[in-house]
C-alpha cells in the first residue's frame, strides 16, 4: 500500500476547490476514472462551498472523460429497515400506522437519499446526474459512463450481478474512500451475492404501481455489513501495493481502492468467516 500525503492541504484552514483537487490527484485519482465515491464531509474539515465544492474538486480530478457514482440508497420507504425500526421503536400501534402512512413511494427523480450524506445529495440533484431504478438500493452517477453503470438495476437485486456494483466491477471502477472507512464500503456487498449460497430474506418498501402507491415484498439476498471493518483491514493486509493508496484530504484520512480486487478478496474472505463464524 502507497501512503500519500499532501501537506499543504492537511494544514489549511480552509480547504477550496483547487486544493481539494490537488490532494485527490495526489491520492491517485486520474483523467477518466470510474469512481464509487463514500464521503464524510465532516471529516475533510471546513469545505469552501460545502458538498458542492467537493464534487467539483472530484469531477477536476477525473476530468471529462470520467464518471462519479454514488449510493443514493432510501431506507426511509422501507418498513424492513433498520432506519425505520429506530423510527418507530417505542411508539403505540396507531403512531406505527401514521409513520407507515406517511411513507413515500420510490420516485428516482425527486426521492432525496438523506442518510448517504451530503455530497450523495449534490450528486443525485446535480443537472444531469442519472440514477438507477431500484426503490431501496439506487445509485446516482455523473459522467460520460452513467447511462451505462446505472442500466438495468432490477428491483429484486439490491447489489448483485443485476445492479450498478457488477457493471463498476466489470469497468475496473476504483473506490474512493474520502473521509470514510471500510465499514461503508458498498463493494463489499458484491461479495455477498458471489459466496455459494448467500442466506436470502425478505425486504418491504413503498412503491408506485400504475400511479397507485403500494407495498411490494420482494426476497434477495441478506445484506450485513457488520463484519466489513474487519474484511477491510484483512483486504488491505493483503493488498498489492496499486490496490490501496492512503493519504489525507484536508483533515481526513482517506483511501482509493481498485473495486475488483476488493471484491473479489471479499467473496472469499466472507464466505470463509461467514461459514465458520469467526
Amino acid at each position: 500500500m502507497d501512503d500519500v500525503l499532501d501537506a499543504d492541504v492537511h494544514d489549511a484552514d480552509v480547504l477550496d476547490g483547487a486544493r481539494t483537487t490537488a490532494a485527490l490527484t495526489a491520492l491517485g485519482v486520474r483523467p477518466g476514472d470510474v469512481l464509487l465515491v463514500h464521503a464524510s464531509l465532516r471529516s475533510l474539515g471546513p469545505v469552501a462551498d460545502g458538498a458542492r465544492g467537493v464534487l467539483g474538486a472530484v469531477r477536476r480530478a477525473v476530468g471529462p472523460t470520467g464518471t462519479l457514482v454514488v449510493p443514493a440508497f432510501t431506507p426511509e420507504n422501507s418498513d424492513t429497515s433498520p432506519h425505520y425500526r429506530e423510527r418507530v421503536r417505542g411508539l403505540d400501534a396507531g403512531a406505527v400506522d401514521a409513520v407507515r402512512a406517511s411513507m413515500e413511494p420510490y420516485d428516482p427523480a425527486v426521492t432525496p437519499a438523506p442518510s448517504m450524506g451530503a455530497l450523495a445529495e449534490a450528486v443525485r440533484t446535480a443537472a444531469g446526474a442519472g440514477r438507477s431504478a431500484h426503490p431501496q438500493t439506487s445509485f446516482a452517477a455523473l459522467g460520460p459512463d452513467a447511462a451505462r453503470l446505472l442500466a438495468g438495476h432490477r428491483a429484486d437485486c439490491h447489489l448483485g450481478e443485476d445492479s450498478p456494483l457488477a457493471r463498476l466491477y466489470e469497468a475496473d471502477a476504483r473506490i474512493l474512500l474520502l473521509g470514510t472507512g471500510y465499514a461503508t464500503c458498498t463493494a463489499f456487498h458484491l461479495g455477498e451475492y458471489r459466496m455459494p449460497g448467500p442466506p436470502r430474506r425478505s425486504y418491504r418498501c413503498v412503491v408506485t404501481s400504475r400511479g397507485v402507491r403500494r407495498w411490494w415484498e420482494y426476497e434477495d439476498v441478506a445484506l450485513d455489513d457488520g463484519d466489513f471493518a474487519a474484511l477491510g483491514a484483512a483486504f488491505e493486509d493483503a493488498a498489492a501495493d496499486s490496490d490501496v493508496r492512503a493519504g489525507r484530504v484536508g483533515t481526513a484520512a482517506c483511501r482509493l481502492v481498485r473495486l475488483r480486487p476488493a471484491v473479489d478478496f471479499a467473496t472469499g474472505w466472507l464466505t470463509e468467516h461467514r461459514r465458520t463464524g469467526g
